[in-house]
């Protein structure tokens, strides 16, 4: 099997809120999108994030009303306390402090107007946060 394209899609209340979320304070930009569904994407993400509203036709009968919950969208950065100044700059509620983990992963968490949580996550290249990194990441 060959991935092209990776995306998750999460089903959300309003659509236009969760995309315009990402594109002010992400820099993600709308690839596509129609009444119900957004499509965004960075050129350096690796992913496209998806949008669709509760309760679409599209949708299978049994995930129409579910709602985004119990996922994190995680972004690593290379600053984590320059992204953190940032969206504080920009109004952008921390709804979870500067955490370091014991593992060596340093993170933070906000939300967007749908309760979708996005956590920025950088390692402190401690020997714990070289165990810890991702599969395939020690081969880059």
């Amino acid at each position: 099997m060959k991935i092209t394209s990776s995306a998750v899609s999460l089903n959300v209340e309003d659509v236009a809120a969760s995309s315009a979320f990402l594109a002010e304070h992400f820099a993600f930009a709308e690839q596509m999108a129609a009444d119900g569904f957004a499509s965004l994407a960075r050129e350096d993400a690796g992913m496209n994030v998806v949008f669709l509203r509760r309760g679409l036709a599209t949708l299978p009968a049994d995930q129409r009303d579910e709602h985004a919950a119990g996922l994190i969208l995680a972004f690593v950065v290379d600053d984590l306390e320059g992204e953190l100044a940032r969206l504080q700059a920009e109004g952008v509620a921390i709804t979870m402090p500067l955490t370091v983990e014991e593992w060596g992963e340093r993170a933070f968490q906000v939300r967007d107007p749908n309760g979708v949580i996005v956590q920025l996550v950088d390692w402190n290249g401690s020997e714990a946060a070289g165990q810890a990194a991702p599969a395939g990441d020690a081969d880059r």
